[in-house]
């Protein structure tokens, strides 16, 4: 009996990191989407979390939403799958931490995540900050477990390289191979 859980031939956790992947991926390519026909605004929402030189403001502004494009892309389609998920987790820890440093200096911004940004009154800016780190915290554990587990269907590390990068954590196959030497 194998150690490890199988869908349609392939360990659970393989389905899980196709998951992650489109999770991720997906709101990321819906997050810059939605921001990159309105860079203007893309540019004022990150000069309203006054963490920026301003100087830097209109580059991160503008570069953001073309960047989340890209990497949600590379999600989505499983390319550098183990890079792109670090690189996601890793955007995803530094808006968290932006959206708490906001919260913790008592300033009322909508997140300007998924576009627009800027000022809101109080009430809403405090009943939406936990759901955004919620929602930030879940998309950085999407992008640690592709770190941890690229190896998904459907990907193109699968396609460019045969065999994606192996994980990090040895499962399956060497725990198989362990199982049935013990039961010997």
């Amino acid at each position: 009996m194998p150690v490890a859980a199988t869908i349609a031939g392939r360990p659970a956790r393989e389905w899980i990191g196709l998951l992650a992947r489109l999770i991720l991926g997906g709101t990321l390519v819906i997050a810059g989407a939605l921001k990159v026909g309105e860079l203007g605004e893309s540019v004022t929402a990150v000069r309203a979390y006054l963490i920026l030189p301003y100087e830097l403001t209109e580059i991160v502004g503008i570069a953001l939403p073309l960047g989340e494009i890209l990497l949600g892309l590379m999600l989505i389609t499983g390319t550098f799958t183990r890079v792109s998920g670090i690189l996601g987790a890793l955007l995803m820890v530094v808006f968290t931490a932006a959206i708490i440093s906001v919260w913790a200096r008592g300033l009322s911004l909508d997140c300007g995540c998924f576009g627009g940004g800027g000022e809101i009154s109080e009430a809403e800016a405090f009943a939406a900050y936990p759901w955004e780190i919620a929602r930030d915290i879940g998309l950085a554990a999407c992008g640690i477990w592709l770190a941890v587990f690229p190896r998904t269907p459907f990907s193109v590390d699968s396609w460019l390289f045969g065999r994606p990068a192996p994980d990090l954590v040895p499962f399956d196959a060497e725990l198989d191979h362990l199982a049935q030497e013990e039961s010997r």
